[in-house]
């Protein structure tokens, strides 16, 4: 059985169900394989994290979504009621990154999380407002990782500079 789904936006099987009487997203990560692992800053860190979610209101799924989620209490930095979060180990080669897993259990999440500025959710209703083209949730997410691919090569060109 595999750890999580990784990358792998089609298989995320975390959800994030709205109610819109408690104007919260309910999220769950139902089996193991809904983890995310490998999480840089999260085993540690991390007191929130950008998390997607397939979001789900009125019955229906509109599939991934992210949202920015406080995971740790700011005071005591202890994980959240809902949220389980750790390290994953050492790491062979690389153990100053600080990588780790993320599993939620009916943790509520406020409204205000969604980061939706193509989509929306109405708080009262829990009516879906899809954004005006559906390829935009996934456009974003590959442009976040080609810069994140882009910054690394350029961090990487100044460390072999200075080396």
């Amino acid at each position: 059985m595999p750890l999580g789904h990784g990358s792998n936006v089609r298989g995320l099987e975390t959800t994030a169900t709205y109610q819109p009487e408690t104007q919260t997203f309910v999220f769950n990560s139902p089996t193991l394989t809904s983890s995310k692992w490998w999480i840089g800053g999260l085993g540690v860190a991390a007191n929130h994290a950008i998390v997607m979610a397939r979001l789900i209101s009125q019955g229906k799924d509109y599939g991934p979504h992210p949202f920015v989620v406080q995971i740790r209490n700011l005071e005591n930095h202890e994980p959240l009621e809902g949220v389980i979060v750790g390290d994953i180990g050492p790491k062979f080669g690389f153990n100053t990154v600080d990588n780790g897993f993320i599993l939620f259990k009916d943790f509520h999440v406020p409204h205000v999380s969604f980061l939706a500025r193509y989509s929306n959710i109405d708080k009262a209703t829990g009516e879906y407002k899809t954004p005006p083209n559906s390829k935009l949730a996934y456009g974003t997410m590959v442009f976040v990782r080609a810069n994140i691919v882009l910054g690394k090569i350029k961090y990487s060109t100044v460390f072999i500079l200075f080396y």
